[in-house]
């Protein structure tokens, strides 16, 4: 009996350290962590400074062409569709009304609430200007000019920026003239904030229109 009872009492001893063994240890908070709610869930993070660490709200989509066009909706718009500029420029892109008729969307207001329309335009408009710079494309991808590795998706967002004739004449001049928009946003800085993602799926289109 004396046995039975030492047994017991050995075995109920061993299962209590066990169980203590793994219950979880209370986290220590320094005062260096930076707490920060993020979806009602708590993070800590190794320092007070939060410009340590890149927003968990961008996605990363390195340089595929989901990484341009927002890069540039982000620029020209902060990526809001029914933005109107000081000159009337439109939407994510800021379209002119001249571009948007030019590539067969004649109803701005229609262009504003759509942003599937919008989009599409912006596509559009890649492909035009492709076809109008496709000797520009093929003499300059991958090389250096005034300073600046050109590369076709920069190209492609100069373009947008001041049109095809903006980027042929800065190229003429080997990069040398400043070109600017009404900003004073210049053709060489979108050679430079835009280049090196891939806009080779968009097929040059002199013709192109959005389907309505």
């Amino acid at each position: 009996m004396i046995k039975k009872w030492y047994f017991y009492t050995s075995l109920t001893v061993i299962i209590v350290f066990i169980s203590y063994s793994f219950k979880p240890q209370k986290t220590e908070e320094n005062e260096w962590f930076l707490k920060k709610n993020v979806e009602g869930m708590q993070y800590q993070f190794p320092s007070l400074k939060e410009e340590a660490y890149t927003s968990s709200n961008i996605p990363f989509t390195g340089n595929l062409f989901i990484g341009f066009k927002e890069a540039i909706g982000l620029r020209e718009s902060e990526n809001k569709y029914k933005k109107v500029n000081s000159l009337g420029y439109l939407g994510k892109y800021q379209f002119g009304n001249e571009t948007l008729r030019s590539i067969g969307i004649h109803d701005t207001q229609k262009f504003l609430r759509s942003p599937k329309l919008q989009e599409r335009a912006f596509v559009a408009l890649l492909s035009k200007n492709k076809s109008i710079l496709k000797d520009i494309i093929e003499k300059y991808d991958g090389k250096v000019v005034g300073g600046v590795l050109i590369t076709e998706s920069g190209i492609l967002a100069a373009a947008h920026l001041g049109g095809a004739g903006s980027v042929k004449r800065y190229f003429k001049n080997k990069g040398k003239r400043q070109i600017r928009d009404a900003y004073g946003t210049s053709i060489r800085s979108y050679l430079i904030a835009f280049g090196g993602y891939d806009t080779s799926f968009i097929q040059p289109n002199v013709n192109a229109v959005v389907s309505l």
